[in-house]
């Protein structure tokens, strides 16, 4: 699918990633006693851990602090010179030759929609940082009115999935749009169309949206067990720093350090490194100033984009043009799946230039909004 002239697009390497089919029940013997003593999880309390000689060499030697600081890239800078009367824009001159690369999507819109003519457009969106601004406080990321009215619009025109590292329960509770499929806990907790028959044991037929007929398939859940506790023991042992959050997004747990002193991100980190040590059948993942725990097995957004494909109809048909927009680097294994399998194509939300699996990009959630309002007038227009 080639959607832009001289285009050379670059492919991340893809990580492979071991299934596990064991029970994973085993409970931890890992501690937050200073004594380093076992500390059962049934019991009333934990104790934070001594730091020990020499501890930060973990997350220094593995790179895990780098990654923590370029998760977040820094906006771009505008000012105005208001004698004048002339506006300076202190862009950086990288975003504008990435841009090169990555043209926006809204610059590209008629190139995009000449290619799209015939063709069955599917949307997955993901929420924060996509559909709503980036904000210190999680808990209260919500999006705007009239971007919940342009989702509620897109929805009459197009399939459209939410696909989020939230749990599935809260990013629904955020979007509050019934006519959309969500997939929580990066694609690990979906609610998707019914389909007559499913080879995976995990899915569940379900009623859902006003007594509508939904699949329900979570393939991590026998790590439910484990994940409550690496939870506890998070929350508890991260909570004397100031400013850090633990979020239970269901199938992973995300460690917010975002209003965290930067000098007491190695702290949190360790933390986590720490006790998932005990954890063989859990990964760490960055995003932007979060690090989130999620469970060792073959699934991520890139495969929650293709099962919802299959369960429309229209991961064999040739005339589909599935759509991702995303900001986070959770999103880069669907845009490679849809560039790869040549069923559509990638949009990277990022104010700063950076590598992506995406073809084009938006600058910020305002755009996203602006570019997902113009396909809904160009399709009613078509439909006319």
């Amino acid at each position: 699918m080639d959607l832009k002239t001289n285009h050379t697009h670059r492919l991340a390497d893809a990580a492979t990633i071991t299934r596990t089919r064991s029970r994973l029940g085993t409970p931890s013997s890992l501690s937050c006693s200073p004594t380093g003593a076992t500390t059962f999880l049934h019991g009333p309390s934990l104790a934070i851990p001594r730091k020990k000689t020499g501890i930060l060499d973990d997350v220094r030697s593995n790179g895990c602090l780098d990654a923590m600081r370029s998760s977040s890239p820094t906006n771009k800078k505008i000012s105005m010179d208001i004698g004048h009367g002339v506006a300076f824009f202190d862009v950086d001159a990288a975003y504008l030759t990435w841009q090169l690369e990555f043209p926006s999507a809204l610059a590209s819109f008629e190139q995009i929609t000449n290619f799209a003519k015939g063709k069955k457009i599917v949307l997955f969106l993901d929420y924060d940082g996509t559909l709503s601004p980036i904000v210190d406080n999680p808990d209260h990321a919500f999006m705007s009115e009239s971007m919940r009215a342009t989702v509620k619009s897109m929805a009459k025109y197009f399939p459209t999935a939410i696909i989020s590292g939230r749990c599935r329960e809260k990013v629904h509770e955020f979007v509050g749009v019934t006519d959309l499929y969500y997939a929580g806990s990066h694609g690990m907790d979906i609610i998707g169309p019914p389909r007559q028959s499913d080879k995976h044991p995990t899915c569940i037929r379900s009623t859902y949206n006003k007594g509508n007929e939904v699949n329900l398939y979570q393939p991590a859940a026998e790590f439910l067990p484990m994940i409550d506790e690496v939870l506890s023991l998070l929350i508890e042992c991260t909570k004397d720093i100031k400013g850090a959050k633990v979020e239970n997004n269901k199938f992973c747990v995300s460690v917010h350090y975002r209003n965290v002193d930067e000098e007491n991100w190695d702290m949190v980190a360790q933390i986590v490194y720490d006790i998932l040590k005990d954890y063989p059948h859990l990964r760490l993942t960055h995003g932007r100033k979060v690090l989130e725990v999620r469970p060792v097995i073959d699934w991520d957004k890139g495969k929650a984009v293709t099962y919802l494909l299959e369960s429309l109809g229209l991961n064999e048909d040739n005339d589909v043009l599935a759509i991702y927009i995303g900001d986070d680097q959770t999103d880069e294994d669907a845009f490679k799946v849809l560039s790869e399998f040549n069923k559509g194509f990638g949009i990277l939300v990022s104010s700063a230039p950076k590598e992506s699996n995406a073809i084009y990009s938006l600058c910020d959630p305002s755009e996203v909004m602006e570019f997902l309002k113009s396909l809904v007038v160009w399709k009613s227009i078509s439909l006319v």
